[in-house]
C-alpha cells in the first residue's frame, strides 16, 4: 500500500478523490465519504487492524499527520474494526471436528448438528408392526420412536400402531423394536390416542436403555434450526435438518376436520418410517414428534409440539387416556386486522381488541344450553382474560361437569356473563 500512496498525486480534483477510494479499496479497508458543515471534504479509510499492524511505512509521508492521514485538503481517518489491539487478542488454535465445543457467539457450529444428533440417536428405535386382515397376515408397517425412559417407555405416533380405523392397537399391541446398536424388543403398546396421534410403547430390559431429553417447544420460532431422526424406508439412524417453518399450523390449515390441532411445520425430510420419531433443537432435546407430510410437495412436514406431547402423556397417566373437554362451539382467533374487516361489513360488531369469535353453536351442546349465540366474541374464560382458543383450552384441561363462568361481547357492545358445563367428548368423534 505504501507503494500506491507515494505515487497518488493528492489534489483536489475529481480523479484524486477516485485513486484514494481504489487505493483504500486495495489494502482492503472499508471507504466513506463524509461532507462537513465548512464544505471540507473528508474521506475515511477504516483497516483491519491486523493489515494495519502488519504494514509499516518506511518513513511517514509529509501528508501523514499525528492524528490522522492528509491526503491534501482531504483528510483521511484510520479507524480500527478490531476491538482491541493485536497485542491483546488472545490467539486460540482452531477447533478440531468433532471436539464437541460450543460456538461462543451462539451461531450454529459446523459439529452442532451432528452434536444434537449424536445425543438423541442411540434413544430412537425402529417400529415394527404386523398387519393383519380379520386373521390373514397382510405384511408389516414400520415407523419410528424414541426412548424417554430409562425404564424402557417408547414415545411414538399412534397410526404407526393402531389399525386403519384407529378404533384397537393392531396384532394385539405387540411391536417389534429395534435398537441403535442392534438389540431387539418386544414391545407393548401401552396407550394409543389417535386425535393427537400420540402413543406409548414399553420394552423392558435386563441392560440400561438410553433415553433422550425432552425440551419445550413454547419458544420455537420460524427460522429455528431442527433435526429429524427415524428409520424413514426402514433405513435405520437416519438423520436429517432443516428448520422451522411455522410453529402454530393449525389442523383447519390442512384441511383435516375433528378437534382443534396445532402442528409444527418443518422443511427437514420426513418419507414413510419417519412417522414417530423425534423433531430434535439444536441442544438434543426432542422438541416434537414427526408425523405426517403433505405427499405431493417437498419440504411440508409437520410435527406435534413436545409441550403438547407432555400434556397428552399425563392423561395416560392419570387416565390412561386422554381426556377431553367439549362446548360445542366453532371459535376462530381474533387479531386487528380481521375485528376491522368485520366491523366494515357489520357496524353492530362489538368493540373489542382480542377475543375469540363464535361463528357457530352446535344445536343441544353445552354451550347452547349454556345461552351462546353465533357471532359472540368470548373476553374472558373461568374469569381470566382469553385471546385465543389455546387458552382456553388450556383452561378446560380435563375438568369435566365442573361450571365456567364466561364473559362474551354481543352486537352493539352487549355483555352477557355465561356459565357453561363442559362434557367429555365422544372418542369417536
Amino acid at each position: 500500500m505504501n507503494h500506491f500512496l507515494r505515487k497518488a498525486s493528492f489534489s483536489s480534483t475529481r480523479n484524486s478523490i477516485i485513486r484514494i477510494i481504489a487505493i483504500g479499496t486495495a489494502g482492503s479497508g472499508l471507504l466513506y465519504w463524509n461532507a462537513n458543515l465548512d464544505l471540507k471534504k473528508a474521506v475515511k479509510l477504516s483497516i483491519p487492524a491486523l493489515l494495519r499492524e502488519n504494514y509499516s511505512f518506511q518513513g511517514r509521508p509529509s501528508f501523514v499527520s499525528p492524528d490522522h492521514w492528509q491526503f491534501g485538503s482531504f483528510p483521511l481517518f484510520l479507524s480500527r474494526v478490531g476491538p482491541a489491539p493485536a497485542g491483546d487478542i488472545t490467539k486460540e488454535p482452531p477447533l478440531a471436528v468433532g471436539d464437541g465445543a460450543k460456538p461462543s457467539c451462539g451461531c450454529l457450529g459446523r459439529d452442532s448438528i451432528a452434536n444434537a444428533a449424536a445425543k438423541v440417536a442411540p434413544a430412537v428405535v425402529n417400529l415394527s408392526v404386523p398387519r393383519d386382515f380379520y386373521g390373514l397376515s397382510t405384511g408389516k408397517s414400520t415407523g419410528s420412536g424414541t426412548i424417554i425412559d430409562a425404564d424402557g417407555t417408547i414415545l411414538t405416533c399412534a397410526h404407526a400402531v393402531v389399525d386403519s380405523k384407529g378404533r384397537r392397537v393392531t396384532s394385539k399391541g405387540k411391536v417389534d423394536v429395534t435398537l441403535q446398536d442392534g438389540r431387539t424388543f418386544e414391545g407393548t403398546v401401552e396407550n394409543a390416542d389417535v386425535h393427537s396421534d400420540i402413543a406409548i410403547v414399553k420394552i423392558k430390559s435386563k441392560t440400561p436403555l438410553p433415553a433422550a431429553k425432552l425440551g419445550s417447544s413454547s419458544k420455537l420460532r420460524p427460522g429455528d434450526w431442527v433435526i429429524a431422526l427415524g428409520c424413514p424406508l426402514s433405513l435405520q439412524n437416519t438423520v436429517t435438518a432443516g428448520i422451522v417453518s411455522c410453529v402454530d399450523r393449525k389442523n383447519s390449515d390442512l384441511g383435516l376436520g375433528g378437534m382443534h390441532r396445532e402442528y409444527l411445520q418443518t422443511d427437514c425430510a420426513i418419507n414413510a418410517g419417519n412417522s414417530g420419531g423425534p423433531l430434535v433443537n439444536v441442544d438434543g432435546e426432542i422438541i416434537g414428534v414427526n408425523i405426517m407430510k403433505v405427499l405431493t410437495a417437498h419440504g411440508l412436514s409437520f410435527s406435534v409440539p413436545i409441550d403438547s406431547v407432555s400434556k397428552i402423556i399425563e392423561h395416560f397417566k392419570k387416565s390412561g387416556r386422554v381426556v377431553r373437554p367439549w362446548l360445542g362451539l366453532k371459535m376462530l382467533d381474533l387479531n386487528e386486522m380481521i375485528i376491522a374487516q368485520l366491523k366494515e361489513r357489520d357496524a353492530r360488531f362489538p368493540e373489542v381488541e382480542k377475543g375469540i369469535l363464535v361463528p357457530m353453536v352446535t344445536p343441544g351442546s353445552p354451550a347452547d344450553h349454556a345461552g351462546f349465540h353465533p357471532g359472540d366474541v368470548v373476553i374472558e374464560f373461568d374469569e381470566k382474560p382469553v385471546q385465543s382458543i389455546k387458552e382456553i383450552i388450556e383452561i378446560m384441561d380435563d375438568r369435566i361437569g365442573k361450571p365456567l363462568k364466561v364473559v362474551v361481547k354481543r352486537a352493539n357492545n352487549e355483555v352477557a356473563n355465561l356459565t357453561v358445563i363442559p362434557e367429555e367428548a365422544n372418542p369417536d368423534m
